[in-house]
């Protein structure tokens, strides 16, 4: 379906391998809950790839753009657990981009997508609106397609933060994102052969990375309703 706000924080990374499981662990029991639950976060997910690279890529939908250079989000950054620092000394290969949404269409979520980073040419016009008629517009019509977004980077205005300062390297960002949303990987690879190829994106204006392409499955997500959601489950019985 539609993304839920209107700002993404897409990441990706590796992970060593000693420290593999307890990312995995940290990731969906403390981590992405700790995320949903600051303000103005909607939804955290996590993939896995299926081909590309770094192994693993989340995103988690906002309110806003905005909504990622607030206080009290920077707060969290500025505050990590001693679970957080424990794992995030491990991460390797770290892109990490504050999105704006500029296009989001379909119905539905897939349990496999598509993700590409790549730039503008400078000769490029009307990039969104390129992209949603050569690529978006015809992916719909495909079985299993089932969503479309287009995300533009910007610029992290955040500043050195606790978190980032675990990492070794800075973080790569990208700027722009497409991702399409499908129900297995056969639709995502005919459609990256065909009218989402990269020889098809440059005609629109893209210029890619060397490494911005993969497939990754869906591995866990969250929503901010699920987060409300998680109660006693006491019951009365007789």
């Amino acid at each position: 379906m539609a993304l839920a706000g209107q700002g993404v924080l897409a990441i990706w990374n590796g992970i060593s391998e000693e420290a593999e499981a307890d990312f995995v662990a940290w990731h969906v029991r403390e981590h992405i809950p700790e995320r949903v639950a600051v303000p103005g976060f909607l939804r955290g997910r996590r993939y896995v790839a299926e081909t590309g690279y770094p192994k693993y890529f989340n995103f988690y939908e906002t309110e806003t753009p905005e909504t990622l250079l607030a206080p009290t989000y920077l707060e969290r950054l500025n505050a990590p657990s001693d679970w957080t620092r424990r794992v995030v000394r491990h991460f390797q290969d770290t892109s990490r981009t504050v999105c704006a949404v500029a296009l989001s269409v379909g119905q539905g979520d897939g349990g496999f997508i598509g993700a590409l980073r790549f730039f503008a040419r400078p000769d490029a016009r009307d990039l969104p609106g390129c992209l949603e008629m050569a690529v978006a517009e015809p992916a719909l019509q495909e079985p299993g397609i089932v969503a479309v977004h287009l995300l533009e980077g910007r610029p992290d205005t955040g500043g050195q933060t606790a978190e980032k300062a675990l990492r070794d390297n800075p973080e790569e960002q990208a700027c722009w994102i497409l991702l399409v949303e499908a129900t297995d990987r056969g639709p995502l690879d005919r459609l990256l052969a065909g009218s989402a190829s990269r020889d098809a994106l440059a005609g629109a204006g893209a210029d890619f990375h060397d490494d911005g392409w993969g497939v990754y499955r869906l591995q866990y997500a969250l929503s901010r309703d699920g987060l409300r959601g998680r109660r006693s489950g006491k019951t009365h019985c007789g």
